[in-house]
Parts: C-alpha cells; sequence; structure tokens
C-alpha cells in the first residue's frame, strides 16, 4: 500500500514538473538579461508541495531547478570565475526555484485558499531575494552596472517578480476555489489533473498578450 502510494506521489509529481517546465516557456515578458514573467509556471511546483509535504515539495523543486538550469546553461557561461558559476547555479536555478516547495510545511492545512495564497507569496519573495543577491555579486559589471548595483538588482529584478508572483498568486487561487487539493481519493485525483490542465490552457491562452 505504501510502495503505490510513493508511485502514485513520483507520477503526480514529475506531471506537474513537466507542466511547469512546459509554462515556463510561455512568456508574458521577457527581460533582456534573464527572468521573465510566464504563464504561472510556478504554480504545479506550489501545488506539489502543498499536497505531498515539505519533503517532495523540495524534491519537486529541486527537480525543476535542474531542468531550468540545463536550460539556461548559456548564463553560467558568463560567470568571471568558477565561484561566480557556483554562485549562479545554486542561487539563481538550485535555490530560486527549490524554495517554492516549501509551501509543503503548509501541507494540506485546513485552510487551504488562504494557505496557498500567503505560501506563494513567500516563496515567490524568496526566490526573489535569491535573484537580488547574484545580481548584486556576480552580475555587478558584467550585465548590471558596478555602481549601485544593489539598488540596481533589487528594481530589475523585482520589475518581472513582481508581476510574475502576482500572476501566481491569482492562479493559485483561482484552483484553490475551484477543488480541495488535500484529497487522496483516485477519483478526485483526476477531478485536480482536470482542474490544473484547463487552468494551464487558460495560461496558454494568455500568450498572446505577450510583449
Amino acid at each position: 500500500m505504501e510502495k503505490t502510494k510513493t508511485s502514485t506521489t513520483i507520477v503526480e509529481c514529475a506531471i506537474l514538473i513537466a507542466m511547469a517546465f512546459a509554462l515556463s516557456f510561455i512568456k508574458i515578458i521577457d527581460m533582456p538579461y534573464g527572468g521573465s514573467v510566464t504563464a504561472a509556471s510556478m504554480v504545479p511546483i506550489i501545488v506539489a508541495g502543498y499536497r505531498h509535504g515539505l519533503k517532495w515539495g523540495l524534491l519537486t523543486g529541486f527537480t525543476y531547478s535542474i531542468l531550468q538550469l540545463l536550460m539556461g546553461l548559456a548564463n553560467v557561461s558568463y560567470a568571471t570565475s568558477w565561484v561566480a558559476a557556483v554562485a549562479i547555479i545554486l542561487l539563481d536555478y538550485v535555490g530560486a526555484f527549490t524554495v517554492l516547495g516549501l509551501v509543503g510545511i503548509f501541507k494540506k492545512n485546513k485552510n487551504q485558499t488562504p494557505v496557498l495564497v500567503i505560501g506563494a507569496a513567500v516563496v515567490c519573495v524568496l526566490r526573489y531575494i535569491c535573484h537580488v543577491i547574484t545580481g548584486c555579486t556576480v552580475w555587478a559589471g558584467v550585465s548590471i552596472p558596478t555602481a549601485d548595483g544593489m539598488a540596481y538588482s533589487l528594481i530589475y529584478n523585482a520589475a518581472y517578480m513582481i508581476p510574475e508572483t502576482v500572476v501566481t498568486v491569482y492562479v493559485i487561487a483561482l484552483i484553490s476555489n475551484a477543488v480541495d487539493l488535500r484529497v487522496e481519493k483516485a477519483g478526485k485525483q483526476e477531478k485536480i489533473k482536470k482542474t490544473l490542465m484547463v487552468n494551464l490552457k487558460w495560461s496558454i491562452g494568455i500568450r498572446h498578450c505577450s510583449f
């Protein structure tokens, strides 16, 4: 029974990772030096954490971060030293996307919508902090001005992370109000998947508004 439950969780998390990865390619705003506003690509990872807890949330976020790293290896090549390269990998990718799984600390909290909305906002802020740190250190003098690097990094990363957070919180609220993500029964799991797919199609539809 435990093995079946674990297998089901692995499959579900894999599907959610695939959804997040697909959504990350749908960019509403694409910033010139990295970063973008996507079609709620963080939502599936947040859902995985909430449904399956901290361990699975972090594992799902970490796996997703590796996929993002593989897609962004070109950015690592701009590092001016191996220390800078490691910092980019750990903060701009691994750290920035693994933190999304921290929503898992609220696993199946009875107050679903408020918890998910607050949790989503918090992990988005944590991701923003990761990007700000690399911006004012690693990227200072490379893609952003060395002088006032902190201020520039705060503003630059906020330019895409604020709207990305708004989109994420909005879609999370829509999903949470439509379906109970705490259920385990197979029939209700199918409803969850259908609801996520509907929101996926909705998110894809906004690509026509891309800049």
